[in-house]
């Protein structure tokens, strides 16, 4: 029988006892704090330094962004429920988060088919890099991966919204996501659930095609090269392209496919590993950016380092 349900109780990490609730309410706050200061300083650096104005750093500020909203969105909740005894969200606030936590993985992932668009012009057609990928370039294809998930985002939303709940109120994760709650229905789950999950393969495998298709092509062309020192200098620009892209695809492609093999996560188990391929990336994609990025380096170098010895010089 439907029920009129007003509100969601959170769980969090299932089976977790109350002496623990101190030091993970703890490390998810040092994790939150790691995404807000790293992203923000990656925004802050990348605008007010005029010689990284430029397509690539452009991109990186766009998943600067996305990584830095969805740890708002998912974070101080949960932190709230281990330190404050918070469990309880709202039923349109859980909607709300579940909304924002799709429409922005679904936006990171073709923000990153995007960045492997950059890669493949600049090494395999370098001549025309600069006339094809121009800053409005990238705003315009940024804009629309921002764009596009907006609109089937809220048709989930409205058709989760129409489903009929029934006694349980409970989410078995640490945050409102479309499986938790749509789980929780009496009538038509199973369809909502397959939109659900249509949606989401699209926003995830069409964006990863092509991105696997691009450096596939980027890696050919390296190996052609006649210089080695070509050929490492060429490498060197795609690194943090190549590994931001493997942090964020193949914790999800793992998961998937032991899922279709029969091998299945505990609900512990699961809920951690969807938490550190959801939120561990975004603590560290600005740590690929300042150390494996040439010209951010460049201009950390200069910023600080140089500085550092004007002032010692004057002493």
């Amino acid at each position: 029988m439907a029920v009129r349900i007003k509100d969601f109780f959170i769980v969090g990490f299932p089976g977790l006892l109350p002496e623990h609730y101190g030091p993970v309410s703890a490390l998810l706050f040092v994790l939150f704090l790691a995404i807000a200061v790293g992203n923000i300083f990656i925004l802050a650096f990348v605008k007010y330094e005029q010689s990284l104005h430029k397509p690539t750093y452009l991109i990186f500020c766009h998943l600067s962004l996305c990584d830095f909203v969805f740890g708002c969105v998912t974070l101080p909740k949960i932190i709230l429920k281990y330190w404050l005894d918070e469990s309880i969200i709202s039923f349109y606030g859980c909607f709300a988060q579940m909304y924002f936590v799709h429409f922005l993985g679904a936006t990171h992932s073709f923000i990153l088919m995007v960045m492997a668009l950059d890669r493949f012009i600049a090494v395999c057609v370098p001549l025309r890099y600069t006339a094809l990928f121009t800053n409005t370039t990238v705003s315009v294809l940024c804009g629309i991966s921002w764009f596009m998930p907006i609109t089937w985002m809220v048709g989930i939303v409205l058709d989760a919204l129409a489903l009929p709940f029934c006694n349980s109120n409970i989410i078995l994760h640490c945050y409102c996501d479309h499986l938790s709650i749509t789980g929780l229905g009496c009538e038509n789950v199973r369809r909502v659930q397959l939109v659900g999950l249509g949606l989401a393969m699209f926003s995830l495998l069409v964006p990863l095609g092509f991105i696997i298709f691009s450096y596939f092509v980027v890696i050919v062309a390296v190996i052609r090269m006649s210089s080695s020192e070509g050929r490492l200098r060429t490498m060197s620009t795609c690194m943090p392209q190549l590994l931001i892209t493997f942090l964020y695809y193949m914790p999800r492609c793992f998961v998937y496919l032991a899922n279709n093999v029969g091998f299945t996560f505990s609900a512990p188990v699961r809920i951690v590993v969807v938490m550190l391929y959801s939120l561990l990336p975004a603590a560290v994609n600005p740590i690929i950016y300042c150390f494996k990025t040439k010209d951010i380096k460049e201009c950390l170098k200069k910023k600080f380092f140089t500085r550092k010895i004007k002032i010692s010089t004057k002493n």
